[in-house]
C-alpha cells in the first residue's frame, strides 16, 4: 500500500447513525486501529458528546470516554480537541457544558442553543489543528443527522462533515430491527446536499449468513442511489469500554451467569446503579476475572436474598440528587443493614465515595441551590466529610493502596475535598505521590472509598481485592493474575473483524488513501 505523502488537506471519514447506539464509536475505533495499522497518522474526532464517562487528559482536561479510547486505538495521548464539546446531563433538560477540556458552566436546552454557534466555532478550530498534525481524520457523529428539531443548529453530524469535507458513511443497527426502514427515512429526512455527503451505508450487529440480506440490500439502494459497504457481525465479548450509559442502562439488573466451581467458588460483587451513574467502566475489569459474579442492582429488592461479599457505589454526576434517590428508593437503608453485619465489603468510587460520609456541604451551590449552603446527611458509614467546591479537580494521578502497596493509576473528576473527622473510626487508604489522601477506610477495613477512577484496572490490586473477598468468604486466595486489564490485543481482534466484514479497500479509494 502507497501512504499519502504531502501537505495537502487531511482526509476524513465520518461515521453518522440512523439512532444513538449503532455502533458508530465502535466503527470508528475499529477505523482508527486500521489505518494506524496501515501506516498512517491518524486521529479520531467527535465535535460534541454527550456523556458521563469522560477521561482526563495528561495536562488535566476532560473528553468524552468513546474519544480516549480511539485515541488508544491510533496509539495517541487523549487530547482535549479530540472532543472540544462534552456535555454531562445534570437533569432532563440540564447539562454541564465543558468546551476543550474546562467547564463553562451549566445550562438549559434553550441556553445551549443560544451558546452554540460558539461552541461550533470553538470546535471547528479545534479539528482544523488536529487535522493539520495528521494525515488522516475518523469522526463521529451523534445520534442521527435527520432529527428535524435539531438540524438547525447541528453541530455534529452533517454541518461538522461538510467542514472536514469527510467522506460520510450512514450506520445502522440490524441487531434491532428496522434498519433499512431506518437508513431510508434517514436520506428521505435528509436536505439534497446531505444525502451527497453520505457515500454508502454499513450494518451493524448482524448474526447470521450475510447473504441472505442481498434483495434487501438491492432493494434499499435502488431507492436511494447509495450502496452497502459492508456487513458488520455481532461482535461478543468486545473488551472496549461503552461510550455512555445507554447499553448500561438497558442491561438487566443480573447481568452476569452464575459461575460456581470456577476456582473452587465464586464471589459476587453488586454495583449500584444510580440515576446519573458516571465512570461506570471502572467496573469493566471486574467483569473479566473468571471467580467474579458481578451485577446491578437498581432496585432495594435487588438486594434481597444472600449478602452478596461487595456493594459498590459508582460515579455520579449528581451526587446529591443520586443519595436523595438511594435514600427514598430503601437502597440506602439495605447498604446499610449490609454494613452492619460486616459480611459485605461496602466500597464507593468518587461520587459513591463522598455518599458513604457522613455529610455534604454544597455552599457554593454546585448541586443544590434548594439548600445553598445546607448540609447534606450522608450514609454515615464513613466518618468523612466532604465540602463541594465550585472549581472542578481534574487530574491524572499515581497513587498506592495502602493496604496491599499496589502502585495505581487513574484519574479524578470531582467537585468537592474529603476530610477525616475521627482518626480512631477510619484511616486513609489510597495516597497520591505527593502525599494527598484520595481515599479513606473505616477502622475495620469493610468500608473503604476512593477518589481515583481506574482503580481496578490493576492488575495487581483488583486481584487483591478479589482474593481479599474471597478470604473472608472462607474460599481459598488465588494468588496470582488471572485477567489482565489491556486494549491492545481487543483493539486489534476488533480492526480484524470490521476490515474482513467492510470493503475497506473501496473506502481507501474514495478518501484518496489508495
Amino acid at each position: 500500500m502507497t501512504k499519502t505523502t504531502g501537505s495537502r488537506r487531511a482526509a476524513a471519514i465520518m461515521f453518522q447513525g440512523t439512532n444513538s447506539n449503532a455502533g458508530k464509536s465502535v466503527l470508528a475505533t475499529a477505523f482508527c486501529r486500521m489505518l494506524l495499522q496501515d501506516g498512517y497518522r491518524v486521529a479520531p474526532f467527535k465535535s460534541q458528546n454527550m456523556s458521563l464517562n469522560s477521561f482526563v487528559t495528561l495536562d488535566g482536561r476532560e473528553l468524552g470516554r468513546a474519544q480516549a479510547t480511539q485515541a488508544m486505538a491510533c496509539r495517541l495521548e487523549p487530547d482535549a480537541r479530540m472532543n472540544p464539546v462534552l456535555l454531562k446531563p445534570t437533569s432532563d433538560v440540564g447539562s454541564q457544558v465543558v468546551v476543550l477540556g474546562r467547564p463553562v458552566g451549566n445550562m438549559d436546552v434553550k441556553s445551549y442553543v443560544a451558546y452554540k454557534p460558539q461552541a461550533f466555532a470553538q470546535a471547528k478550530a479545534a479539528y482544523d489543528s488536529l487535522a493539520a498534525e495528521n494525515e488522516v481524520m475518523v469522526i463521529e457523529g451523534a445520534g442521527s443527522p435527520a432529527e428535524i428539531n435539531l438540524k438547525a443548529h447541528d453541530i455534529v453530524n452533517m454541518t461538522m462533515a461538510a467542514h472536514a469535507g469527510a467522506t460520510v458513511l450512514l450506520v445502522a443497527d440490524i441487531d434491532r430491527g428496522g434498519a433499512f426502514a431506518a437508513l431510508v427515512g434517514t436520506m428521505e429526512l435528509l436536505a439534497p446536499w446531505e444525502r451527497k455527503l453520505i457515500q454508502g451505508f454499513v450494518l451493524n450487529r448482524f448474526r447470521g449468513d450475510a447473504s441472505l440480506l442481498e434483495p434487501a440490500l438491492v432493494a434499499t439502494t435502488e431507492r436511494t442511489g447509495k450502496p452497502f459497504l459492508g456487513v458488520v457481525p455481532y461482535i461478543r465479548d468486545l473488551g472496549l469500554p461503552e461510550e455512555d450509559s445507554v447499553s448500561f442502562k438497558e442491561a438487566p439488573a443480573r447481568t452476569c451467569e452464575p459461575c460456581d466451581g470456577v476456582l473452587g467458588g465464586t464471589v459476587e460483587i453488586v454495583l449500584v446503579d444510580l440515576p446519573h451513574i458516571s465512570n461506570f467502566t471502572d467496573f469493566d475489569a471486574l467483569r473479566a476475572e473468571p471467580d467474579v459474579r458481578l451485577r446491578v442492582a437498581r432496585s432495594a429488592a435487588d438486594l434481597d436474598g444472600p449478602p452478596p461479599d461487595a456493594v459498590i457505589l459508582p460515579g455520579s454526576k449528581s451526587t446529591i440528587a443520586d443519595l436523595e434517590t438511594l435514600v427514598r428508593s430503601g437502597l440506602a437503608a439495605r447498604i446499610e443493614a449490609l454494613a452492619a453485619t460486616g459480611r459485605t465489603e461496602i466500597v464507593g468510587v468518587c461520587g459513591g465515595y463522598q455518599m458513604l460520609g457522613a455529610s455534604i456541604v454544597d455552599a457554593t451551590a454546585v448541586e443544590s441551590a434548594a439548600d445553598l449552603g445546607g448540609i447534606i446527611p450522608g450514609l454515615g458509614l464513613l466518618a468523612v466529610a466532604t465540602r463541594f467546591e465550585s472549581e472542578k479537580i481534574l487530574g491524572r494521578t499515581t497513587a498506592t493502596h495502602l493496604p496491599s502497596g499496589s502502585t495505581l493509576s487513574g484519574y479524578e473528576i470531582h467537585h468537592g475535598r474529603t476530610e477525616l473527622l475521627d482518626p480512631a473510626a477510619a484511616t486513609a487508604v489510597v495516597m497520591a505521590a505527593d502525599g494527598a489522601v484520595l481515599g479513606h477506610a473505616a477502622a475495620s477495613g469493610r468500608v473503604w472509598g476512593s477518589y481515583l477512577h481506574g482503580l481496578f484496572d490493576d492488575d495487581s490490586f483488583r486481584r487483591w481485592f478479589v482474593d481479599r473477598l474471597r478470604t473472608a468468604k472462607g474460599l481459598p486466595p488465588v494468588g496470582r493474575t488471572l485477567a489482565s486489564c489491556d486494549l491492545e490485543p481487543a483493539l486489534d481482534r476488533l480492526a480484524a473483524i470490521v476490515r474482513a466484514a467492510i470493503d475497506w479497500k473501496r473506502l481507501y479509494a474514495l478518501l484518496g488513501l489508495m
